[in-house]
């Protein structure tokens, strides 16, 4: 028996670029174990198991070294995949089932969107563990649940910046967003994502992150619908929309690669 796997770069229309993520297609549920070791296979910024339920589908994300909480890349691969594959119509909602609870998405075009959770930074004081950390003059600090933010003074720092991935590992969250004012018109806000300490040095595009940084941004600038650049070596493009305790996160996706799995049935064994 083969389990199909599906290579789909996320919020990115070019092949090669955006965020990279693998979609398993699973016949039954499989051990976390299990789940864990293809992921650290595949070793990609993170592995996505979907497991068909009757009103939607079971989604589990993966790094190679741990399960995620959330994921908005993968999470848009996984609706780009069914999609695709006529899996659910075209003008369905797609509805998954996850550990940040119920999350959705639908076709608006060429593009995907996904409804997630706000998650606000609380401003914090940087404290010098962080600032060594990043490498760069801070201007605000805040912290959610999952990740600091830090904005720094400029795109050309955010571009530029190479932080100390072994003290990023060391600090207390996921990972580390840091953004700043766009200079191009066309975008509002930039970012990039590291989080070595869950096995990514940097995420070339996170939708997950822009559930902080739409509620930052939006208070600062005044607005409710914003896209921001992650200006990444394969660089990415999120549009945000706020919505109370919601943010609409719209991209696109393209696939590269189909493969299967082969696998022997011992590798189950609960």
């Amino acid at each position: 028996m083969t389990i199909p796997i599906v290579v789909v770069d996320a919020f990115t229309e070019q092949p090669f670029k955006g965020s990279p993520a693998a979609v398993c297609l699973l016949d039954r549920p499989r051990p976390p174990y299990w789940l864990q070791e293809v992921a650290r296979q595949i070793n990609l910024p993170e592995t996505a198991f979907l497991l068909s339920e009757q009103n939607g589908y079971y989604l589990r994300w993966f790094t190679p070294t741990q399960e995620m909480e959330l994921s908005g890349h993968a999470t848009l691969a996984s609706a780009h995949l069914l999609w695709e594959r006529r899996l659910i119509p075209c003008d369905r909602e797609a509805r998954f089932f996850t550990r940040s609870g119920l999350l959705t998405a639908v076709q608006h075009g060429d593009l995907i969107q996904l409804d997630f959770p706000v998650e606000p930074p609380r401003t914090l004081t940087p404290t010098p563990d962080l600032e060594r950390a990043v490498g760069a003059p801070i201007i605000n600090a805040g912290k959610n649940r999952h990740d600091y933010l830090v904005e720094v003074a400029d795109e050309g720092t955010v571009r530029d910046l190479k932080p100390d991935l072994d003290a990023l590992a060391r600090l207390d969250c996921r990972g580390l967003i840091v953004t700043s004012r766009a200079e191009s018109e066309r975008y509002d806000y930039v970012s990039r994502y590291f989080a070595p300490q869950i096995g990514i040095p940097e995420n070339p595009a996170t939708g997950s992150a822009h559930c902080c940084l739409a509620p930052y941004w939006g208070k600062i600038l005044w607005k409710s619908a914003m896209i921001g650049y992650q200006a990444s070596g394969r660089g990415g493009i999120v549009r945000v929309e706020l919505a109370g305790m919601r943010v609409k996160i719209s991209g696109k996706a393209v696939t590269i690669q189909r493969s299967k799995l082969d696998h022997a049935p011992r590798m189950f064994s609960s």
